[in-house]
């Protein structure tokens, strides 16, 4: 089996929603879409978009549906850096500029761990997902986000 067969099925096998082309698809405020060598995915998000919000995050959930994650959006580009205070599930953190471009992925963010985890400077969002996943997709830096947060000016706008 190719690295790529045993990617795809543990892509699929982890419950993410893989799409062969989303050229077509419709962006909105509740979804992300991914892009890279893997293929397509999307993903159910909840927006984190004020302090509030931002601060609690994904604390104190004990489960993530695997096709779901949270997407933080700033009102300009800074330098992000994360904690797991509170956090129950393992996470992933994907880092992501203001061209919706992924600029750096923290694998398995350690439930209850409060070592910063910093993103570097010049980060628009943030997108939390299920630990583990996106290293079974192949999100790496360079991959591409979708989602109205990102404007016009992306490397993969809405249209």
């Amino acid at each position: 089996m190719t690295a790529g067969r045993i990617r795809l099925w543990a892509f699929l096998a982890l419950g993410a929603v893989w799409l062969p082309t989303m050229a077509n698809a419709e962006c909105s405020d509740l979804q992300v879409d991914l892009r890279g060598d893997f293929g397509a995915a999307r993903f159910a998000v909840e927006v984190a978009d004020d302090e509030p919000e931002r601060m609690r995050g994904l604390m104190f959930r004990e489960s993530l549906p695997r096709s779901t994650g949270m997407l933080f959006v700033y009102d300009a580009p800074l330098r992000a850096s994360f904690w797991m205070k509170n956090t129950l599930i393992p996470l992933d953190m994907i880092f992501i500029d203001p061209e919706g471009v992924v600029t750096q992925v923290h694998d398995q963010a350690i439930p209850g761990d409060l070592t910063p985890i910093d993103g570097g400077p010049g980060v628009l969002g943030v997108l939390e997902i299920n630990g583990g996943l996106a290293k079974a997709m192949g999100i790496v830096p360079g991959t591409e986000v979708r989602h109205p947060a990102f404007g016009a000016t992306a490397a993969w706008p809405c249209e």
